[in-house]
């Protein structure tokens, strides 16, 4: 298996890489576009696209064939029609190309005898020949630190998360979303009908990766489920998982034999796999984003009880019923931290305890920053979760300095003490404050500080980290 990895690491790190079924004119998806995705990303490698009638494309010299690049290409994305897949993959094998990413559809997934037999013909040879195909019928390998980013976010940020996936379109709004919250991705892979690589290959070149923190999983089905979970389990007690599965339901498992053509299944050991490995499930593209993020940015919580920092009487209710119905406990504080908060809380418009309704946290850095030292100190007290908010008419907010960089900074200083997060309420339709509210959220994101839009959000988060370090242990 060792071998087996470091053979997958130029899937992630090509130096060359040919593109065979380049047009000359505009494509809206396919090798053209490809093709253009790298030179706008400013993929420092040498690009070899493959049309044997034309000399140049969008600027780059073109080659009539492989055999006709002047070196044996690092990477070959394959983007012509199905039927001829394999005659490219022997010209591959003949020049000694390995590494092939197949875009091409039109395989298992049309649930047709034709497709299906072209596909096994597809994997045959490629296994026959030592080929690492990546799908088919997938958008590939993608990392931004080596400007491989002809999808998703370009030309990316580099993270400390991995992403395996069946579906393109699940892998680009995932490596978008992170990047936009200043996460990164280390590396992803769209992996298709996975004919020749699947998510067990993935899965375990990724959990060898000394770049990748977390890796997160979008499956529908996998050919042994047995053997996939006895990895999913090992991998997770050394470094997080999580799964998105989709198919749960008929509808879904139906819609997943036309995606990529295998069978969503097993839905009964899918559930005792979840429930006994510790392996985090997740059941949304928002769910999975910040059980990720929890998971990739924060220390280990020693329980779940949740110190909750804000203001406003009916909205520390509301967050403290949130919490709980999410699995945290809103624990009492100690005797000596109620005694600080009445020592250093205005008296009139507060209510010290837990929930905390506090205005000037808001407002003060420098208050808040002793509310969370208190926090921290307090044994009652596994995390925190900090409400923060948007200046605006509506709150009689004046012109205060900006509060963030000094609570940033005290962040980076001590964030990690505890797992502390924090909320930033922008829903509804004032679209400017959508912007402003996503704004902090990405700010305070991007120096590793975990930062949702609701409570809600940030509560399931944090059950997530809870419940994987409470398996763990």
């Amino acid at each position: 298996m060792e071998e087996q990895n470091n053979n997958l690491k130029p899937l992630f790190h090509p130096e060359s890489i040919a593109i065979v079924g380049v047009p000359r004119g505009h494509s809206r998806f396919g090798g053209a576009s490809y093709l253009g995705k790298l030179l706008e990303c400013k993929y420092p490698g040498r690009l070899y696209p493959i049309n044997p009638k034309a000399d140049e494309i969008q600027g780059v010299k073109a080659y009539p064939s492989l055999a006709s690049v002047p070196e044996v290409p690092d990477l070959v994305i394959v983007c012509l029609p199905a039927a001829a897949v394999l005659s490219v993959l022997e010209e591959c094998a003949r020049i000694g190309a390995r590494h092939i990413h197949i875009l091409t559809s039109g395989f298992k997934e049309l649930r047709t005898a034709e497709g299906r037999a072209l596909e096994e013909r597809v994997g045959a040879f490629s296994k026959q020949a030592g080929l690492y195909v990546v799908g088919p019928n997938c958008m590939g390998p993608y990392r931004p630190a080596s400007h491989l980013t002809a999808w998703g976010a370009i030309p990316g940020l580099p993270g400390p998360v991995g992403v395996i996936s069946q579906s393109g379109t699940i892998t680009q709004r995932i490596t978008e979303y992170l990047c936009s919250l200043g996460l990164g991705i280390a590396k992803a892979v769209s992996m298709g009908n996975a004919t020749v690589l699947g998510a067990m290959e993935y899965l375990e070149f990724m959990a060898r990766d000394e770049e990748i923190r977390t890796i997160g999983m979008y499956l529908e089905s996998v050919p042994d489920p047995r053997a996939f979970m006895h990895l999913a389990r090992e991998v997770n007690k050394k470094k997080p998982l999580v799964i998105w599965k989709g198919g749960e339901s008929e509808v879904g498992a139906s819609t997943a034999v036309s995606h990529t053509g295998g069978m969503a299944g097993a839905s009964h050991l899918w559930e005792a796999f979840f429930r006994q490995s510790g392996v985090a499930r997740v059941r949304s593209m928002d769910e999975w984003a910040d059980t990720i993020m929890s998971l990739a940015l924060l220390p280990a919580p020693k329980g779940k009880g949740v110190f909750l920092i804000g203001g406003g009487g009916g909205q520390s209710v509301v967050n403290g019923d949130a919490c709980i119905r999410q699995g945290l406990d809103v624990p009492a504080l100690s005797g000596a931290s109620m005694e600080k908060l009445l020592e250093i809380m205005p008296s009139v418009g507060s209510i010290p305890g837990n929930p905390l309704d506090n205005w000037r946290t808001y407002e003060d850095a420098d208050h808040l920053a002793e509310v969370m030292e208190m926090g921290y100190e307090d044994p009652c007290v596994d995390m925190i979760m900090t409400d923060r908010i948007i200046p605006r008419s509506s709150f009689h907010s004046g012109d205060e300095p900006d509060p963030t960089p000094a609570v940033i900074e005290f962040l980076k200083k001590n964030g990690q003490r505890k797992p502390t997060v924090f909320t930033v309420d922008f829903a509804g339709g004032d679209s400017d404050l959508a912007v402003r509210g996503a704004s902090l959220v990405a700010r305070l994101c991007s120096e590793g500080i975990p930062a949702f839009p609701t409570h809600e959000r940030a509560a399931r988060a944090l059950v997530q980290l809870y419940r994987y370090h409470e398996h763990r242990r």
